[in-house]
């Protein structure tokens, strides 16, 4: 079994960031984003094993827009790369807080399914609501009983985008990805 690191200098991770790359799969890989410019991930490697953390995609003082969505695609890549993916989840919202908010959430949703169709990649939107149930017990629960949540289930997310992801992967193990 050959080991390589992820090399990414824009994620923080809970626990450190060293994923092995296995070469025979006893289950799929499998991503959870909460997509944002401080995006939330946690994945779910062959062995079972949950590693979570957060990326920052927020451009630099002198770069366009765009770049965001680069970097994304980028560090999509190299995970696929690093691992391979059967499926990827994420968090699907139907309202923002501001027009910005909702502008970078369509842009990253582009750019995943986008990422995902030209990969022959599975993946799915998991409703706000529905996350929240399956983490709290309440669809409506705030981001502090989220993250008091997957604590509970034995996880240290840094901040709520890394509690969401957490949750996010969790209802897809739990349910098979909503397929009871």
């Amino acid at each position: 079994m050959a080991v390589e690191t992820l090399a990414d200098p824009a994620a923080s991770a809970s626990p450190p960031m060293s994923m092995p790359r296995v070469s025979s799969l006893s289950r799929p890989i499998l991503i959870a984003l909460d997509l944002g410019t401080t995006t939330g991930w946690a994945l779910r490697l062959a062995d079972g094993t949950i590693v979570s953390g957060t990326a920052s995609f927020r451009p630099g003082r002198f770069e366009g827009g765009g770049m965001r969505f680069l970097r994304f695609r980028a560090w999509l890549d190299e995970i696929a790369r690093c691992h391979g993916l059967g499926a990827v989840y994420f968090e699907e919202v139907r309202a923002h807080a501001g027009t910005d908010a909702a502008h970078i959430f369509g842009g990253f949703l582009a750019h995943l399914t986008a990422w995902c169709e030209q990969r022959a990649v599975p993946y799915q939107g998991v409703p706000v609501g529905t996350i929240k149930r399956h983490a709290t017990g309440k669809g409506n629960a705030g981001k502090d009983a989220v993250i008091a949540a997957v604590k509970a289930r034995g996880f240290a997310p840094a901040d709520d985008n890394e509690a969401d992801a957490i949750a996010i992967l969790l209802w897809a193990v739990d349910t098979q990805g909503g397929v009871r």
